[in-house]
């Protein structure tokens, strides 16, 4: 006598739910809820007198969104987010990109070695090799001036030039994270086929022609999940000028997270805070947004 297959879909699927509930759960506990409360709290004046007794935060509607519009200090931060969005993200992806290419290329020996060494900044502890760069953008001592030295030009005040501040930002930054995109890249090189490549060679394609019309077409989609994932990373800016600058020069490379960080643990604004912080979330899925449609435009 068969079974029955409905009871049997009944049965995997509670056996699904069952598996995967504690997953959920988690997810729940530490994501949901906390997403929801501070989007409540993001509607409260709630601040250091309210940890002690929350009966003194009030409900003030959108009071703190009008005033981080009208707030100078606010705009100025999201410039700066924006300028390492916009700077670091491409430069990030293109030297990704190169990385993966120098990996995978066939007259490159000791591919895992090479792999490793350039994926190793990834894994290092950020804040210890932001000091050890602080020392190499260091003005009389640092080796970055030294070389240009050596080379006729002038040093640069790195770090304290409100001009130099973010894009000695933008370069750390970039040295620090293309590594892992860098894996994505080679697992997407490797899913072209060989064969599209040995036509195009017995048709007469020199290596650039090949690397535009078959390299960068078979990694459209790796394009698309490395942009995302890079845009949301760049716009989570905070470690690096948190401990390089602090903030300055002259608060040249305060990021949104930077100020949300000053708002909610320096001056106790938790609500104003909360504020930013969904802001900021609402930018970053216009901005995803943008990017999967325009993806989706270059496709058809």
């Amino acid at each position: 006598m068969s079974a029955d297959p409905r009871g049997t879909h009944v049965t995997q699927t509670r056996a699904g739910w069952l598996f995967v509930s504690p997953a959920l759960g988690l997810i729940g506990v530490f994501f949901v809820v906390p997403v929801v409360v501070g989007l409540l709290l993001s509607f409260t004046d709630f601040d250091i007198y309210a940890l002690g007794d929350p009966s003194v935060a009030r409900i003030v509607g959108v009071r703190n969104y009008a005033q981080i519009v009208s707030d100078r200090e606010f705009w100025g931060a999201l410039r700066n987010t924006l300028t390492f969005v916009l700077g670091g993200g491409p430069l990030s992806v293109l030297a990704s990109l190169g990385a993966a290419l120098l990996v995978n290329a066939r007259l490159v020996r000791f591919k895992s070695v090479l792999r490793v060494a350039l994926f190793s900044p990834v894994v290092t502890t950020l804040v210890a090799v932001a000091i050890v760069w602080r020392y190499l953008y260091h003005p009389h001592y640092g080796l970055i001036d030294f070389a240009l030295r050596g080379l006729g030009l002038p040093a640069v005040d790195w770090l304290g030039d409100p001009h130099w501040a973010m894009p000695a930002i933008i370069l750390f930054s970039v040295w620090k994270n293309f590594g892992y995109n860098m894996l994505i890249f080679v697992a997407g090189l490797q899913n072209i086929p060989e064969e599209q490549y040995e036509a195009a060679r017995i048709d007469g394609a020199g290596g650039w022609a090949r690397f535009r019309h078959i390299t960068v077409p078979g990694l459209g989609p790796t394009f698309l999940l490395v942009g995302v994932l890079t845009m949301i990373g760049q716009f989570q800016l905070f470690a690096e000028p948190y401990v390089m600058t602090a903030g300055g020069p002259l608060r040249s490379t305060v990021s949104l997270i930077l100020l949300m960080y000053e708002q909610g643990f320096r001056w106790w604004r938790l609500g104003y805070a909360a504020a930013i912080a969904f802001i900021l979330l609402a930018i970053v899925l216009v901005a995803t947004l943008v990017q999967m449609r325009l993806q989706r435009l270059e496709r058809r």
